[in-house]
């Protein structure tokens, strides 16, 4: 089946109707009739069986329809990619990180890569890990930036640095006359932190169980950036990472965590994946970048 045939059988299987097919393909019904009808000529069955004036797929159509729809998508894989190649002489760069460094880390290495590649397109997404990952496999994303070094073993892993924890608080908070806060100290706050099973949460219950002291964390977050406006409510004390920009949210005070908890950061990109050179450029801003920062 030629790839004008497939668009052409996922658009009737679709719809439901040649009509409603040309319409979704913007081209006329005879048209699409008569690439149908070559489509099963070649293939040696009928794909459709008209019953009181509709089409009904025929038993081999309904088989063949997942593999096609399958083999579609990836077609239009190629012309997003097409398409992307057009813009800019020197192509595209997509890029995804967890929100601190996509706050940090990003934004300045995106200000000098610029400023050398105006030509290119940056595509920026903020995601957790495990849409990270997606999305590297799968070509929306050819680098990505994450708190983790810990990854499948498709997804290489480059390490930038570590960032470390420390402590959100609201105004007026009684933290505020410390230096350090311990995990003693947080004993008898309700505490705004990460999920368990993420690398964060993990590293966080076994910093305390060393210190002899429990880490129940009351309200649970995916990433930092969500302790925000919970801490500034007044819901509880936020342990985060130390990488995000706290100091442009106002209203905010921030202590360090006397136990020492280092989270990696680190640039994945798929295994066995050539970056192009304006790719490789972009690596090497963030690995600059990142130098200076952590």
């Amino acid at each position: 089946m030629r790839a004008r045939q497939l668009e052409v059988f996922t658009a009737v299987m679709r719809a439901g109707t040649v009509t409603g097919a040309a319409r979704l393909l913007n081209t006329s019904q005879p048209a699409l009739s008569q690439i149908l009808a070559h489509a099963e000529d070649e293939l040696g069955f009928a794909l459709f069986e008209r019953v009181k004036g509709r089409l009904r797929p025929t038993p081999e159509a309904v088989e063949l329809y997942p593999e096609a729809e399958r083999l579609f998508a990836g077609l239009e894989g190629l012309r997003r990619k097409t398409d992307d190649l057009r813009v800019g002489r020197a192509g595209l760069v997509r890029i995804a990180a967890s929100p601190p460094p996509a706050l940090a880390l990003l934004p300045q290495s995106m200000m000098a890569y610029r400023e050398s590649h105006p030509e290119v397109l940056i595509r920026s997404h903020v995601a957790p890990i495990a849409t990270m990952i997606d999305m590297l496999r799968g070509g929306d994303a050819v680098l990505a930036i994450a708190l983790d070094d810990t990854l499948p073993p498709d997804i290489a892993v480059e390490p930038l640095g570590n960032t470390s924890m420390c402590c959100l608080l609201p105004p007026g908070h009684r933290f505020e006359s410390l230096d350090r806060v311990s995990f003693a100290d947080l004993e008898s706050e309700t505490l705004i932190s990460y999920r368990k099973l993420t690398r964060p949460g993990e590293e966080l219950a076994v910093a305390a169980g060393a210190d002899g002291a429990a880490f129940d964390v009351g309200v649970e977050i995916d990433g930092s950036i969500g302790a925000l406006g919970l801490v500034a409510a007044g819901v509880g004390v936020g342990v985060v990472d130390s990488m995000l920009p706290w100091q442009h949210f106002a209203g905010l005070e921030r202590r360090p965590l006397a136990a020492e908890v280092v989270l990696p950061v680190s640039l994945l990109t798929l295994r066995g994946k050539t970056l192009s050179r304006a790719e490789a450029a972009m690596a090497e801003e963030i690995r600059r970048t990142a130098r200076t920062l952590l």
